[in-house]
């Protein structure tokens, strides 16, 4: 269908633009990451449908440098400091999720009919989560800090990682595939020691003063970055890695400057204008004549993924000592693909190794998987409510990594007020009251945070404010009362039932940030609301308002 301008390309990209806002809003208001409006649009307006796209070679070369700019922001963020802190519980889940998982995913990509190497790039996709969509996820929900939230980070980061590895890995069989593998593996540890030995140099003896006379503006900075990061992405290329992986290098040369930040800042909003680009040109790309053959093992495969994935996940923190509901909700981010798993495949078929299908296979399993694992992650809590009694085979009897912290200190006195979740709201207001010489005690199922505040010699325990056999087992006898700070309804739901069971009859305050949750604590029956937002705009406002009055009133005759 021609445009009624033409075949103009701007007048293509201002529609595709159009279109971008208005499903990107609707994506948004039904909960969905954006990515899905703009891989619906390009088949939308590609030949399956409407076919009004013909700027091909311009939405190519957008969406080339979108992927660079995202290897270079992944790259930036993989501060030196960062890596040697991921920890061993990071480490190894993510490791144990990759092994399974291609080994599974290959073995059960062979039995649906494809080639080795068609199931090779099919399994190595299906290990990568969106390091993007859980970060935002988790940021909404305010988990991020938290201890799954935590633990999901550092994985996703050694997945991050495997990524580049895997394309510069895939990379190097470009027309070699009659090579032995020791030499192809020979070949790609000499380059990465040449690279590493060149990347050490320019990182200690061009790079920081090189951006710092950069960054004497704002603009020349945000153009360096950019330069920098698509040139070794060419420079990538040209020495038999990928531009993605030089993309990578480029970022994370720059990982350890004090202006990384500042990049990163100003190119998020470019990476994601770029991105849509590259989603709409899949979309617009995709053969809906050789799809119908892929739905069957899609399902399969996306089935994996969404129960597969998080059972690796859990049967690993499981072993490794930690609780059933940790490794639910850790588990849970891995539940889908990634656009990584998406361009890892499409550079498959840019290097000759598979053929269009297994690219439409890939992006039916990342359309299906991020719709559903989005919805499970918004509502995890209620769903592990649900499925708990059956979680049990993916805990210890004694989950030792957690236990570490979970045997309570002696504690002379009971506690007047007992606060439930010592995020950074919780644990100022616990310290205040502790200062006040109110005996308070604090409730957190982060480890790291009851080690630190046990180490200011606070009274915390470690455990899930929403089980009833816990608060049992509390000294709650003289608490008068119990402060919720925990962020979502369905979290309070199940404290409040909790406190009922457990025979708490003193009274119940609840922190929030919105008047919508406090009128759902209002009505099942919270004692006081305290929203820390109003409060300290109202503070602010009569600290103000006595700055003006009082003068007046005090000025002598």
């Amino acid at each position: 269908m021609p445009l009624p301008l033409g075949h103009a390309p701007f007048a293509e990209f201002a529609l595709l633009l159009l279109m971008s806002a208005v499903l990107g809003a609707l994506a948004v208001r039904l909960r969905q990451p954006v990515l899905i409006a703009y891989i619906l649009i390009g088949i939308i307006a590609g030949p399956a449908v409407f076919g009004f796209v013909h700027a091909h070679d311009q939405l190519d070369l957008l969406a080339q440098i979108g992927i660079s700019v995202l290897l270079f922001l992944v790259g930036l963020k993989l501060d030196l400091n960062h890596i040697r802190h991921i920890g061993p519980v990071a480490l190894a889940t993510g490791l144990g999720q990759l092994t399974f998982t291609i080994v599974i995913g290959f073995v059960l990509t062979l039995a649906l009919g494809k080639s080795e190497l068609e199931a090779i790039y099919i399994a190595v996709a299906l290990t990568f989560s969106s390091t993007i969509i859980i970060v935002k996820l988790l940021t909404d929900k305010r988990e991020l800090d938290s201890l799954h939230g935590r633990i999901a980070v550092g994985f996703l980061i050694v997945q991050d990682l495997a990524v580049v590895l895997a394309m510069m890995a895939m990379s190097s069989l470009r027309g070699t595939g009659e090579a032995a593998a020791i030499e192809v593996a020979a070949s790609l540890l000499l380059r990465l020691a040449i690279t590493a030995v060149l990347l050490f140099l320019l990182m200690r003896y061009l790079l920081p003063a090189l951006v710092s006379a950069m960054a004497r503006s704002q603009e020349l900075l945000l153009i360096f970055a950019i330069a920098w990061g698509t040139s070794l992405a060419a420079l990538g290329e040209w020495a038999g890695f990928s531009k993605e992986a030089g993309a990578f290098i480029a970022g994370f040369s720059l990982a350890s400057t004090s202006y990384r930040e500042a990049m990163n800042a100003r190119l998020s909003g470019i990476r994601d204008f770029l991105l849509l680009f590259f989603f709409i040109d899949l979309g617009s790309k995709l053969d809906f004549s050789t799809l119908g053959g892929e739905v069957w093992p899609a399902l399969v495969l996306s089935l994996f993924v969404l129960i597969g994935n998080p059972l690796i996940v859990m049967a690993i923190m499981g072993y490794m000592g930690y609780r059933k509901r940790t490794g639910f909700l850790a588990g849970l981010t891995v539940a889908q693909i990634s656009e990584f798993s998406i361009i890892f495949v499409a550079m498959g078929i840019s290097l000759g190794h598979v053929g269009v299908e297994a690219l439409g296979l890939t992006t039916l399993v990342g359309l299906v998987t991020i719709v559903v694992s989005t919805y499970m992650i918004l509502y995890s809590h209620g769903l592990y409510t649900r499925l708990a009694p059956y979680l049990g085979l993916f805990e210890r009897q004694r989950p030792f990594r957690e236990m570490a912290v979970e045997r309570p200190r002696r504690s002379a006195a009971h506690p007047q007020l007992v606060i439930v979740g010592l995020g950074r709201y919780g644990e100022r207001l616990m310290c205040q009251l502790h200062k006040a010489g109110i005996r308070v005690m604090g409730i957190d199922f982060d480890p790291e945070v009851i080690r630190e505040l046990r180490k200011r010699r606070l009274n915390v325990r470690f455990g899930d404010g929403e089980d009833p056999a816990f608060l049992e087992s509390l000294p709650l006898g003289e608490a008068r009362w119990v402060v919720s700070t925990l962020r979502s309804w369905d979290s309070n739901r199940a404290l409040l039932h909790a406190l009922q069971q457990a025979g708490f009859s003193g009274q119940i305050a609840g922190v929030v940030l919105d008047e919508r949750h406090g009128e759902e604590l209002q009505a099942a029956g919270v004692a006081r609301v305290i929203n820390p937002m109003n409060d300290a705009a109202d503070n602010a406002a009569r600290s103000f308002a006595n700055e003006f009055t009082t003068p007046l009133e005090e000025t002598p005759e």
